[in-house]
């Protein structure tokens, strides 16, 4: 369970991180209120379950509570990465001299867990990794031992952080892995952990994915997930057991398999491509699964074609292709349908798919071709 900002901030709070007081708000007047009890500049965070929120203008200052009740307009209602915003965290600014970058997580590959610590914070670590590798430290913890004052020291030494913020940054280490280990937690990110003026160390961000396997030993982590706004077409999807996520191109994408829609997206993304969407039907899906997630895109405005991408392995294409066939003549969907299929009596599916009269059925033989058909009629019905 991926947690918003605010909540993430919550759980770290209570073993001892320091993070900057704040409200929730969910209209600019509860905003403009929260400003007003906190006082001074304060900072309007939108709160969805994905990053890139300043980038996509869902952070903005605001120095009187007017005006953070200005910003808060602004950003609510918005989408970024596919989530529309409900809801926004109001802060009070920080005053900071370096920006830094924490996390913990498990590295399945060696059985351990690893630290992260990198003095370059406040944009994204992949960046940093490939342009300054060096810039970016990392060690590999005993569970059983957990993060020792030594290593958290190492890590802070290694990093090069500014020496007048040391001390309270291996405090914030051992603090930030107490919470990964009691909470029972896949990810503990903080980007930015911040060095104040004042040489504090506060965490001005929060990702934290708690493993739902272990949710039974949390029941007070209910409230979390009650708090989650879910996307209408996600519901609807959930709802007719697909497994969707949603984006920002305009290519829907439907495939049976997560390995094969994953690489479908990586396809139309390789032609010029966006895809709207991450919509697996499962591997052994036929064609009345297909026609469900077909019936949840026709809910998604932002979709000017559909891909859907079968390898028939348990699943024929033939019967797919009837399905598809039926589908389109019952539904009257509102865009076109590149169709690939392979696999299983493909032959047939792509025959029958060819030699249907319905109109918006546009058959492919590979996926490159397919997604370069789908982008080509995006990009005729943006014109």
């Amino acid at each position: 369970m991926d947690l918003l900002e605010y909540q993430g901030k919550s759980l770290l709070a209570r073993l001892g991180v320091s993070v900057p007081q704040g409200r929730l708000a969910q209209t600019p007047e509860e905003a403009e209120k929260a400003a007003q009890d906190l006082g001074g500049p304060v900072v309007v965070k939108a709160q969805v379950q994905v990053g890139g929120r300043d980038k996509a203008g869902g952070i903005k200052r605001a120095e009187t509570p007017q005006e953070a009740g200005d910003r808060a307009r602004e950003i609510l209602g918005m989408r970024i990465g596919g989530h529309s915003v409900g809801r926004v965290w109001v802060e009070q600014a920080s005053k900071i001299k370096e920006e830094y970058y924490a996390s913990f997580m498990l590295d399945r590959s060696v059985r351990r867990h690893l630290g992260i610590l990198s003095a370059r914070g406040g944009v994204d670590i992949e960046e940093v990794a490939a342009s300054d590798p060096e810039a970016v430290v990392k060690i590999h913890i005993d569970p059983v031992l957990g993060l020792t004052s030594w290593q958290a020291t190492e890590l802070v030494y290694r990093a090069r952080l500014a020496p007048e913020g040391g001390p309270g940054a291996v405090e914030a280490l051992r603090a930030l892995y107490q919470a990964f280990v009691a909470f029972d937690c896949d990810l503990v990110e903080v980007n930015p952990l911040i060095l104040t003026m004042e040489n504090e160390i506060i965490a001005l961000d929060a990702k934290v994915t708690i493993d739902d396997s272990a949710l039974f030993r949390h029941p007070d982590f209910a409230a979390f997930a009650d708090a989650h706004v879910i996307d209408p077409i996600e519901r609807m999807a959930r709802e007719k057991g697909l497994n969707f996520i949603a984006l920002e191109g305009e290519v829907g994408i439907v495939g049976n398999g997560a390995g094969l829609v994953m690489s479908t997206l990586d396809v139309v993304n390789l032609v010029g491509g966006k895809a709207a969407n991450f919509l697996d039907v499962g591997g052994g899906a036929g064609a009345d699964t297909v026609g469900r997630a077909l019936e949840v895109l026709t809910q998604d405005p932002s979709v000017r074609v559909v891909l859907v991408n079968i390898f028939g392995g348990i699943t024929r294409g033939d019967l797919v292709a009837r399905g598809i066939v039926e589908v389109c003549s019952r539904l009257r969907l509102p865009w076109p349908i590149v169709v690939r299929l392979d696999g299983t009596n493909a032959e047939e599916g792509r025959r029958i798919l060819s030699t249907s009269s319905i109109e918006n059925l546009v058959p492919a033989s590979t996926m490159r071709e397919a997604a370069e058909k789908a982008v080509r009629i995006a990009r005729g019905a943006a014109a």
